[in-house]
């Protein structure tokens, strides 16, 4: 998957099973990704048919188990940092003309950020790991 802006967005329902995936160190079967979901599991079917459309927007792929005729393994295409950083840089340039600063400016005034959260983010702008200002 090339990095541009016409990445489709995962639903909240393909990012559960997106995040699911990016969990795993090795691709996966569907009957054990649908063992992995919280109560109440999905159907195996449901979680195919998710399968089949993150494929069709190029998050997934699979591959056939060795040695079995109608076992398939999932795997990624991206990594979640990949997606994440594509998600926020099309937020940022569509949402904050292209500005960081709007965009921090933003999550500062909007999110309820601790005192220590925002030592935290000045000490890593400032390529420090001292907790004191």
């Amino acid at each position: 998957m090339t990095e541009n802006h016409s990445m489709k967005p995962l639903t909240r329902a393909e990012a559960e099973l997106m995040n699911l995936l990016w969990n795993q160190l090795q691709g996966i079967s569907i009957n054990d990704l649908v063992a992995l979901y919280p109560e109440p599991q999905p159907a195996r079917t449901t979680v195919a048919t998710f399968l089949k459309i993150l494929e069709a927007k190029g998050y997934v792929e699979h591959r056939r188990l060795d040695g079995t005729g109608r076992t398939f393994i999932y795997s990624p295409l991206l990594t979640r940092e990949r997606y994440v950083t594509c998600v926020l840089r099309d937020v940022k340039d569509t949402m904050f003309g292209s500005s960081v600063k709007k965009m921090l400016s933003f999550f500062v005034q909007n999110e309820e950020i601790s005192d220590e959260e925002l030592r935290e983010i000045l000490n890593m702008i400032n390529g420090t790991n001292n907790q004191t200002l």
